[in-house]
């Protein structure tokens, strides 16, 4: 995917960096594959505004996305790339040997008409999906389980991807996007390769109504408040709020909110990068 620069007929369209969707070949949704989708507006069940900055926005239905691909030996055909409005990457429609359709998170490089399958020792070919124990060191992964058979959770976003960089007895090495070295059951599954949509990092709106589009509100800063709404708010004239922090008072800037007894602790080889 590229990002494409338009011609600036109109203000908002100036700054614009828009996704090409070149790598779109269908435009319509497998129908079998929709759920609704219930946006609350950021209120809850009595009407009360409890998240800040959420409303609005298009009308969504959700992808149902095989994120287990348990379906372990029966190869299926990728039929289309198609666009998902509730993810930052592209989703691939496979067709299984069996006439079962499922959506999977699409890969970079994984095109209409290859051929994919999961199980334990199959080849470590781009779209499949292996067991780690059986995927050689330094190989490019996405949509890790932590979980055996639970399905993949770490690094499913638009350009995201962790390597394999060793393998111990059980446990297998990862080194996750954010830099983070962790270990990882060796029994789990992980897909071969890098997710797609590289560049969804280079897309700008262009203007706020786009923003509205996705169902995001004006967030108001802090100083700009009242000492009532926030603890960075009040002063005389364009004063700097002091250190920053959020609305219930914690500091935002550097304060750990891990939990220092988490039982992953003992997993993390090296944390993430600052």
């Amino acid at each position: 995917m590229a990002v494409k620069r338009l011609r600036p007929t109109t203000p908002g369209q100036r700054y614009r960096l828009a996704p090409s969707f070149e790598e779109i070949t269908k435009s319509t949704p497998e129908k079998s594959l929709l759920a609704p989708k219930k946006r609350s507006g950021g209120r809850n069940n009595s009407g009360k505004m409890t998240m800040r900055y959420l409303g609005g926005g298009h009308k969504r239905r959700l992808r149902v996305i095989d994120f287990t691909r348990n379906k372990f030996g029966v190869p299926a055909t990728v039929k289309s790339i198609e666009y998902d409005p509730n993810r930052t990457s592209r989703i691939a429609l496979l067709s299984y040997a069996d006439g079962v359709k499922t959506y999977i998170v699409a890969p970079e490089g994984l095109e209409v008409g290859t051929t994919v399958v999961s199980g334990e020792n199959v080849a470590p070919e781009i779209g499949n999906h292996v067991m780690l124990r059986n995927i050689p060191l330094g190989t490019i992964i996405h949509n890790i389980e932590l979980i055996p058979g639970k399905g993949g959770i770490l690094a499913r976003g638009a350009g995201a991807y962790a390597q394999l960089v060793a393998k111990d007895g059980k446990y297998v090495t990862v080194k996750l996007p954010s830099g983070e070295m962790r270990l990882v059951l060796a029994s789990c599954y992980a897909s071969i390769g890098a997710v797609g949509n590289a560049d969804h990092m280079n897309v700008r709106l262009g203007k706020a109504g786009r923003k509205r589009w996705l169902g995001r509100r004006p967030r108001v800063r802090g100083v700009a408040m009242n000492p009532v709404d926030h603890p960075m708010g009040g002063g005389e004239g364009r004063s700097s709020g002091g250190h920053p922090r959020s609305r219930n008072g914690l500091y935002a800037k550097g304060y750990k909110t891990r939990a220092p007894k988490k039982y992953s602790n003992k997993l993390i080889i090296s944390k993430r990068k600052k």
